[in-house]
């Protein structure tokens, strides 16, 4: 009898084990449903921007029409854009030593994406060695990062960035914030009421979601052509140096 009462403890063991794993693989599978379902969560309200078309009476009144943004204009800002082949894809407007960059894309219809780009960005830098943290900033939530950079002398450096970003309908804009802007947020003011004040132009053709919504020059641009620097390749969300160089020079738009 202790012999069956010894193979009963022992299946008693078994089960109790396999009701741990069980238990285990539940808590792993809830856990990615939870996290699938943060990140896909439907836009939030926008009550203070970035604002769609057909939110705005005349987008153009005080902003610099770029086709798939109009940008707010304000007093001794540079507005510079970024190339990607022949397709011009990002804006970027400079105010004193801090600068924005503003890129939109087309996003699912009930699904908001800035969840999931959140972390798609922090995973990049933190492969590449840099620092991330997740912030609820005046956007909203935001990553605060620091990029690892060459140094024009050859050594190894960091540069700290602000990514922002909001989902809209069909769409999703995203903010760089570099220079004095990132290092101290709350000089960033002015540079995060133009992001608010962006609007957002998705139109009504088909898109696939995450395809940049492409962008145009002002009529009456005057481009300066030297050190037009070419999109790197790869993860459109990853935050890779090459989006925040500068590209060619808007002059003169305020």
């Amino acid at each position: 009898m202790f012999g069956r009462r010894k193979k009963k403890g022992a299946a008693e063991d078994a089960a109790g084990e396999a009701e741990q794993v069980v238990d285990s693989v539940d808590t792993e599978a809830d856990e990615a449903e939870a996290t699938r379902e943060r990140v896909r969560l439907e836009p939030e309200p926008r009550p203070d921007g970035p604002w769609d078309s057909t939110e705005v009476r005349d987008p153009a009144e005080g902003r610099v029409d770029l086709g798939g943004l109009f940008v707010p204009g304000v007093d001794g800002m540079e507005l510079r854009v970024e190339v990607a082949g022949d397709a011009i894809v990002a804006a970027t407007v400079v105010l004193g030593d801090s600068a924005i960059q503003l890129q939109a894309f087309a996003a699912p219809k009930r699904e908001g994406i800035w969840g999931e780009v959140r972390e798609e960005i922090g995973s990049g830098i933190t492969q590449q060695g840099g620092i991330i943290d997740e912030v609820e900033g005046p956007l909203g939530w935001e990553l605060r990062a620091q990029v690892p950079v060459q140094l024009p002398d050859g050594t190894g450096g960091f540069q700290v960035v602000r990514f922002v970003g909001v989902d809209g309908p069909r769409w999703f804009l995203r903010g760089v914030i570099s220079g004095q802007g990132a290092v101290q947020p709350q000089a960033a003011g002015l540079l995060e009421q133009i992001f608010r004040d962006t609007v957002v132009v998705r139109g009504e053709g088909p898109m696939a979601p995450r395809d940049p919504i492409v962008l145009k020059l002002p009529n009456d641009a005057q481009m300066v052509p030297e050190g037009v620097q070419q999109q790197d390749e790869g993860s459109r969300f990853a935050g890779g140096m090459g989006q925040l160089q500068r590209g060619p020079e808007i002059t003169e738009v305020r």
